[in-house]
């Protein structure tokens, strides 16, 4: 069980973004629909080397999140159940373990000038394809953590984990 109230909350947010249809379990299907939408909300050819990466990246976490529970499909008790071993209470080996190639993989789509981090305008394409309506630039300045103007897979990873337990308020992966 998640170790606090706002993990436990993150992840029953995670849950419902990721029940694309509603129907109170979350299976592959729901992850390809998020990936594809997240191509298509920045635009990206769905057949793109980049966007095959993201597709791919998205279906091995829940491979492995489905493989770790035993189920092709998980209600909210069950998915929070097994977020919470192989992801919380792993710390920052569970989420560079379960989320990392899926970050990478973002990085590389919005990374239009092909330095391997992104920049401040890159970001805000990031934030408007998931629905964050927040600052942009005032996020991105609390994800800067090295300040130099420019996000790595290291800095957003860390920025997903502090958001999953409940040291940040931003949700770089989406409402």
């Amino acid at each position: 069980m998640a170790s606090s109230l706002t993990e436990r909350d993150r992840l029953n947010e995670r849950f419902s973004f990721w029940d694309n249809n509603g129907d109170g379990q979350i299976d592959r299907s729901d992850f390809e629909a998020e990936a594809r939408e997240i191509i298509r909300s920045l635009n990206e050819d769905e057949t793109s080397p980049r966007a095959r990466a993201v597709l791919d990246s998205y279906t091995q976490m829940w491979d492995y999140l489905a493989s770790k529970a035993g189920k092709s499909s998980l209600n909210a008790e069950e998915f929070a159940q097994v977020a919470e071993a192989e992801i919380i209470s792993q710390g920052d080996a569970g989420f560079s373990r379960v989320l990392r190639p899926t970050i990478r993989a973002i990085v590389d789509l919005l990374d239009t000038d092909g330095d391997s981090r992104v920049s401040p305008d890159e970001f805000k394409r990031w934030l408007d394809a998931i629905g964050v309506q927040s600052d942009s630039a005032e996020i991105f300045q609390q994800i800067d953590t090295n300040g130099n103007g420019y996000l790595t897979v290291d800095e957003l990873l860390a920025a997903v984990r502090d958001y999953h337990l409940g040291r940040s308020d931003v949700p770089l992966l989406g409402r």
